[in-house]
């Protein structure tokens, strides 16, 4: 229960720092990524005083010797750089591109009743479920 509700409270933050932030419209994300045409820098700002939050904060919390709400930290130890992580990065980003979504804020934006949102989180759960598909029958994951 204390970790349904801290996601539900960080999901919360989380999605009032997209609203405030601008990360939810579309068309500051295109902006950002039209580097030769009408260039739209914000989101510098954003990501640069997010990742300070996260640098600072990641090397407090990681001080404890567990996570507030578990027995023990869960942090990825793989470092192996494959084709599938690879694929899967350019396909994440050529979807960003084109949509002006990341998933965390479409899955925010759906508030809007806009149908943008609603149809790049439609095709996200769509990609998402042919890769489950293919990666049992092609075995792309170790």
């Amino acid at each position: 229960m204390k970790n349904s509700i801290a996601a539900l409270v960080v999901g919360f933050v989380f999605a009032i720092g997209l609203g405030l932030s601008g990360m939810t419209q579309p068309q500051k994300v295109v902006g950002f990524l039209d580097l030769f045409g009408n260039w739209d820098p914000s989101l510098v700002f954003v990501m640069v005083g997010a990742i300070i939050v996260h640098f600072i904060t990641y090397k407090l919390i990681r001080k404890k010797s567990s996570p507030l709400f578990g027995s023990q930290w869960h942090v990825p130890t793989k470092k192996d750089v494959t084709p599938a992580l690879l694929i899967g990065s350019f396909i994440f980003g050529v979807g960003w591109g084109l949509g002006g979504f990341c998933p965390g804020p479409a899955v925010t934006s759906l508030a809007s009743f806009d149908k943008r949102p609603f149809i790049f989180v439609v095709s996200m759960l769509l990609g998402m479920f042919l890769f489950k598909v293919l990666d049992k029958k092609l075995k792309i994951q170790k």
